[in-house]
């Protein structure tokens, strides 16, 4: 258990990495560096970073495969994306910034690749609910970490990065120096991982349960880029600072319901069935969003959907090692698995503009919807206890 505390702080650290900046400091950047233009180039610079990120989590998760080693890639990953990240404030230049956003993204992914594979040869089957509840906590800390930094007096402007920088390494370390390597040898036999009642598990539920991530990530990504153009639209009164503390709630609450949920998963032996009451309770909460006239049922369906997306991604991405094949290509795979997690960015906004200036809101939520509950059909039928 303390390995598991120490390793969700490690992962809260590398959301504190990339949430505070890539929300609020690196806008604040590019507005300053592009004037007028910001817009324009924050796009550019969303889908360099996201195509940068893709491809490094893969490539170093399968170099910490080949390595066999996930500590040095971690350690690596920290110090140099933290230099890095500090160099930001030195940035003159739109172009410029893009390629140290670019080369702080290749850093960043060989901590966070590693990082998330690891879990996969030190967690046994019976603690990944555990896990996953844990896991909820990383949303929630860099949410916290971008209202400190940005708190009027607190951090001087000029020194923001380096807090950010240095709140991540003392978050990440001391899963590093204070646990041995905990890596369990049934965990790190390649050759497939077998299912408790014998067997192996197919390699369609490895495909489901991608494509079942990326149906929800939709959901939630959309909801994160517009909740605040929704609420407007309910009520024009609404403002930014309501809307961030709406988001804030809905993240905080996820937490001890990811916790809950995952204890629950691991005493019934029923992961999978877990995964799909979230799902189909944030299709619901989608549902009452789309025919929502009124802020309180709005905010209700919202609150639903939020607290049980939360849950579901936070509970996937553990169960998700373990049904990987192949424990000796675990970080290729997990890499790949986070293709769900940047992909959204580049689809979102082209679905939006398709669908709400023509049909409005309660369209794009519907479509949301199913896909939220195609989330829950695509999920194994069949859990380890059954």
């Amino acid at each position: 258990m303390r390995f598991l505390w120490l390793y969700a702080l490690a992962c809260a650290g590398g959301a504190i990495a990339y949430v505070p900046f890539l929300t609020i400091l690196f806008p604040l950047l590019v507005t300053r560096l592009a004037g007028s233009q910001d817009i324009a180039w924050l796009a550019y610079c969303a889908f360099a970073g996201a195509v940068a990120a893709s491809v490094a989590n893969i490539a170093f998760g399968w170099l910490s495969d080949r390595t066999r080693s996930r500590v040095p890639w971690i350690v690596a990953g920290l110090v140099l994306s933290s230099v890095l990240l500090a160099g930001f404030g030195r940035a003159q230049s739109m172009e410029g910034a893009i390629v140290l956003l670019i080369v702080w993204q290749v850093a960043l992914n060989m901590m966070l690749a590693p990082l998330t594979a690891w879990a996969g040869d030190c967690v046994p089957d019976g603690r990944k609910g555990r896990l996953g509840g844990l896991l909820a906590l990383s949303p929630a800390a860099g949410a916290l970490a971008g209202t400190l930094v940005t708190l009027p007096g607190l951090v001087d402007p000029a020194q923001r990065l380096w807090v950010v920088a240095a709140l991540v390494a003392a978050c990440v370390l001391p899963v590093l120096v204070l646990t041995r390597r905990p890596e369990l040898p049934e965990l790190m036999t390649d050759g497939g991982q077998a299912m408790p009642w014998g067997g192996r598990w197919p390699r369609r539920t490895v495909a489901r349960m991608w494509l079942a991530r990326l149906l929800m990530q939709l959901s939630e990504a959309a909801l994160f880029a517009y909740l605040y153009f929704w609420l407007r639209s309910l009520d024009p009164a609404l403002g930014e600072a309501r809307t961030a503390q709406i988001f804030g709630f809905v993240l905080f609450a996820a937490v001890p319901a990811s916790l809950l949920a995952g204890r629950w998963a691991d005493r019934r032996g029923r992961p999978f069935a877990t995964l799909r009451m979230a799902a189909i309770a944030g299709a619901l909460g989608l549902a009452v969003m789309t025919f929502a006239q009124t802020v309180p049922v709005a905010l209700a369906g919202y609150v639903l959907f939020g607290v049980n997306a939360g849950v579901f991604l936070a509970l996937h991405t553990a169960q998700t090692l373990r049904v990987l094949p192949r424990p000796g290509r675990r970080g290729r795979d997990m890499g790949i698995f986070n293709l769900t997690n940047t992909g959204p960015s580049l689809i979102v906004p082209w679905l939006t503009l398709a669908v709400v200036p023509q049909l409005g809101f309660g369209a794009l939520f519907a479509i949301l919807a199913v896909c939220a509950a195609l989330s829950a059909l695509l999920l194994p039928r069949l859990d380890p206890s059954r």
